[in-house]
């Protein structure tokens, strides 16, 4: 175990700077690392942030509105009036038709009237659309929408 103050980098972890423009000899010389001519090898030739070389930039490119952020949408497992006919009981929740297997994600669930009921339910669920929900109740169930 050495002192503290015998500590040294390991070998290649400590480089010295660059020093441009001291000769050829020096591998750096010439025109100091920067190419031949163009702005960028002139003095203070500095080209601002987004540049891009006259093309139009990005910034411009890109509608300004009407875009919406696909991360932040909500998405539904869409279950259909056919599915419902699948589950045991008289309850349909979220929970029992991830355990009749008909949904997977744990998103919101999503009615929707397509096919046909033959039992009355009492459904549980974030969303219900329109026909769905009048086709339940013909059949004699109920529609409870959730939060």
């Amino acid at each position: 175990m050495g002192l503290l103050s015998e500590l040294k980098g390991f070998k290649g972890a400590r480089k010295s700077r660059k020093r441009v423009g001291r000769g050829d000899a020096s591998g750096h010389g010439g025109t100091s690392c920067k190419g031949h001519k163009g702005q960028k090898a002139r003095s203070g030739g500095k080209v601002r942030r987004a540049f891009e070389g006259g093309q139009t930039p990005l910034m411009r490119r890109l509608p300004k509105f009407g875009f919406t952020n696909v991360k932040f949408e909500t998405r539904y497992n869409i279950v259909s009036l056919d599915q419902l006919n699948q589950i045991d009981g008289d309850e349909v929740t979220s929970e029992s038709l991830r355990n009749a297997g008909i949904i997977s994600r744990r998103w919101p669930v999503k009615i929707l009237a397509n096919g046909k009921i033959s039992r009355a339910l009492t459904v549980k669920v974030e969303r219900v659309s329109a026909g769905a929900k009048s086709a339940i109740e013909t059949a004699g169930g109920k529609v409870e929408v959730i939060g």
